[in-house]
């Protein structure tokens, strides 16, 4: 018996792990079902925006209003027609998305790069298509800072990268609400880059630092 959670909306009463296995390992064979949820908003993902997500990385799809599993099955039309590497932007309130999006990216590699709160309870999802340089990137040494706040987890990763050799990766992992913006100013500030950032579950940022 599956026992991870469910959704806490009632817009699903599907398991929402088993869903977002199920939009995996799907080729996407029919659009029915997701014309049931999304209707016309479906439509709009029409042959000229598909040719649009394989050259612009800054796709957006708006799906507000469209309970789940519309907005999984949406963004992965999307993202399945993005080059590796490239990037799409979901925007949807239905509250079982997150859930769903994280498991479908573990499952599909793809990554959730980044959330951001909009407002009337809407929520944009950043994700990148499985494939291209940042999904390569291997980290030398792991600092999982979860559960430390700001300023520790980047006082950690610099003594960390103080030792480590130019050209070395540090992958540093942080909760903390104000770590995407303090390490985007540090690596600014510094000999350090910031060769990629992705949120793998809401509110938890992984950080590769490469020293200089």
């Amino acid at each position: 018996m599956d026992s991870a959670p469910r959704i806490r909306c009632a817009c699903s009463r599907a398991d929402w792990a088993r869903t977002a296995r199920w939009a995996a390992e799907s080729s996407f064979p029919t659009s029915r079902s997701l014309r049931s949820e999304a209707g016309a908003r479906y439509d709009e993902l029409s042959a000229k925006e598909t040719e649009m997500a394989r050259s612009d990385p800054t796709v957006t799809l708006d799906m507000t209003g469209m309970t789940c599993p519309a907005p999984l099955l949406g963004a992965k039309k999307v993202v399945d027609s993005l080059p590796a590497g490239k990037t799409m932007r979901l925007v949807s309130d239905c509250p079982g998305t997150s859930d769903d999006l994280y498991v479908w990216a573990r499952y599909t590699g793809n990554e959730i790069v980044s959330s951001e709160r909009l407002d009337g309870n809407r929520v944009a999802y950043t994700i990148r298509r499985a494939g291209g340089a940042a999904s390569r990137v291997t980290a030398n040494v792991t600092l999982d800072m979860c559960g430390v706040s700001c300023p520790g987890p980047i006082l950690e990763a610099k003594k960390l990268l103080d030792g480590m050799k130019s050209g070395e990766i540090l992958l540093l992992i942080s909760n903390c609400p104000g770590s995407p913006a303090d390490v985007e100013s540090w690596t600014q500030a510094t000999p350090v880059e910031l060769v990629s950032r992705q949120e793998t579950a809401r509110g938890v940022h992984e950080f590769y630092l490469r020293k200089k």
